[in-house]
C-alpha cells in the first residue's frame, strides 16, 4: 500500500485546526476618508516587558469588581457585540503620533454585559504582562471609547496588543492598554503603571 504523503498529513492537521481560533487579516488600509494612515508595521516597540503571545484558544477576557454579573469572554465572544469603525491620532508623551484606522467595540456595550453598579466612577484596565491604567466610566461613555481588535483593517499581532487594545481617544498614549484580559470596575480612583511615577491620571492631550 503506498504511504500518505506529508502534503496529506499537511492537510488533515490544517482541517482539524479550529478555524475561529486564527484570526485572518486583509490587505492593510493605509487611507480613509482621504487622509494618509500611519503603516501598521513599526519597530517601535515601548511596552513594559516586550510583546506579549496571548493564545486565542484559551483567552478570556474577565470583567468584574462592582459588577452585579462577571464576565469571562472568549475573544469570539468579545466580537459578537456591534463593530465599530473610526480613525484616531495617538498622541505619545515622547512627542510623536499615529494616524490609523481602529476597529473594535465600544467599551460601554461590553461593560454593560456585567451590569455595572451605580456607584462605579473608575475603569480598571490590566494586561497580560502586568501593565494597569484606568479611564472614568463617564469618559469612556461619553467619548464612546472602543477595545480594539484591528488597526487598518489589520487584526492586533503581539507587538499591537493581541488580542485587545483600548482605544482612549484624547488620551496619551500610556491610557491606550495593549494586551487587555481584565476590566475592574471601581468607586475609587486607581493609578496604573505609569501614573504611580508621576504621570497625570487624566492625561489628556489637550493639556
Amino acid at each position: 500500500m503506498k504511504r500518505p504523503s506529508i502534503l496529506f498529513f499537511l492537510l488533515i492537521t490544517l482541517l482539524s485546526f479550529p478555524i475561529h481560533s486564527i484570526p485572518v487579516s486583509a490587505k492593510e488600509i493605509r487611507e480613509y476618508q482621504g487622509r494618509r494612515l500611519d503603516p501598521f508595521d513599526r519597530n517601535y516597540d515601548n511596552s513594559i516587558k516586550g510583546p506579549q503571545q496571548v493564545n486565542p484558544k484559551t483567552y478570556r477576557l474577565k470583567i468584574g469588581g462592582l459588577v452585579e454579573a462577571p464576565q469571562s469572554l472568549t475573544y469570539q465572544e468579545v466580537l459578537t457585540l456591534p463593530i465599530k469603525k473610526r480613525a484616531i491620532t495617538l498622541h505619545c508623551v515622547e512627542g510623536w503620533t499615529e494616524h490609523l484606522l481602529f476597529e473594535g467595540v465600544r467599551l460601554s456595550d461590553l461593560l454593560s454585559l456585567s451590569k455595572p453598579h451605580p456607584s462605579v466612577h473608575t475603569v480598571i484596565f490590566y494586561a497580560v504582562d502586568g501593565y494597569s491604567s484606568s479611564l472614568s466610566l463617564e469618559e469612556v461613555k461619553r467619548l464612546e471609547l472602543l477595545l480594539a481588535y484591528k488597526i487598518n483593517g489589520q487584526v492586533l499581532d503581539a507587538k499591537r496588543g493581541f488580542p485587545f487594545q483600548v482605544i482612549a481617544e484624547s488620551k496619551f498614549g500610556y491610557k491606550w492598554v495593549k494586551w487587555v484580559n481584565h476590566i475592574e470596575l471601581s468607586d475609587k480612583p486607581y493609578k496604573g503603571f505609569w501614573e504611580r511615577q508621576g504621570y497625570d491620571n487624566q492625561a489628556d492631550v489637550k493639556k
